[in-house]
């Protein structure tokens, strides 16, 4: 039996997310986007949802979303009963998950059929500026990378995920927000107060060369800097949606079940375009 390989060391991301979550002011405005933009989905939908779960790690933003909502902590083994809710919300920690589709395996599961699953993460173009002026940095004085912002997924494969997972009708869908900041050392320190650090469980643990984050600023600010001298930062939110297969939803087609030729369908939208 083969293992997905580990991302993530989870001992030090709980660590980060305590440490944002005892701060006087820590940076969660993403989470509570995040957290609008769900509310405004599930207002959407023409369902009353009756036994919520929630998986986050930040139950301070997350937990008051819905009437009797139970939140579960983000880890890779998810405390959710099999078919035990009507909704179940995967908020903003999937991209740091060791096995993603084992993740939306277990909330396929714990749904009741028809059930509704939407999750929200960071998708591949966040901190691009940031990733590239670090790797660029580092070659030039080290030789070679370490990872220090995680991987995280494209838009374009994430509807893949839900089907391997189970999920019927799966949707993703995502965009990109920019927040501007006085310099990088400001952007590092508010990825700290997000509970957003590198947590990645190959990064070097040994102290990084001293000239690496000054280099790494100064080529931030040569290729992205802005004519007021604040520094861009690219966040990329992806939305998953899913529903636990039933009976009761629309079913594709058979092959062969059309009443009319494909080619005699299109020769009619082409008369009726030209009329």
């Amino acid at each position: 039996m083969t293992h997905p390989p580990i991302l993530t060391d989870r001992t030090a991301l709980d660590r980060f997310r305590a440490r944002a979550s005892a701060m006087d002011n820590p940076a969660l405005f993403l989470q509570q986007d995040a957290a609008d933009e769900i509310h405004e989905r599930l207002m959407e939908v023409n369902r009353t949802f009756t036994t919520p779960a929630i998986v986050s790690g930040f139950p301070q933003v997350w937990g008051n979303l819905l009437p009797g909502i139970r939140h579960v902590a983000d880890g890779d083994v998810l405390n959710l009963q099999e078919g035990a809710h009507d909704l179940v919300i995967h908020a903003m920690c999937l991209h740091w998950s060791n096995d993603p589709v084992g993740q939306l395996v277990q909330c396929r599961r714990a749904l009741q059929p028809d059930g509704l699953f939407l999750g929200v993460l960071f998708g591949g173009g966040t901190l691009q500026e940031l990733r590239a002026a670090l790797a660029e940095a580092e070659a030039t004085l080290t030789g070679g990378l370490s990872p220090r912002v995680a991987p995280m997924a494209e838009l374009r494969d994430l509807g893949g995920l839900l089907q391997r997972a189970g999920f019927a009708l799966p949707v993703a869908d995502g965009a990109a927000r920019t927040v501007t900041y006085p310099s990088p050392l400001h952007l590092m320190q508010d990825l700290r107060a997000m509970g957003e650090g590198n947590a990645l469980d190959q990064r070097h643990r040994a102290i990084p060369p001293r000239a690496l984050f000054p280099m790494a600023a100064q080529l931030y600010h040569q290729a992205h800097g802005l004519p007021d001298g604040r520094i861009p930062a690219t966040f990329e939110t992806i939305f998953m949606t899913g529903w636990a297969p039933d009976d009761s939803q629309p079913q594709p087609l058979k092959p062969g079940s059309a009443q009319i030729p494909l080619e005699d369908a299109l020769n009619r939208l082409r008369n009726k375009e030209r009329d």
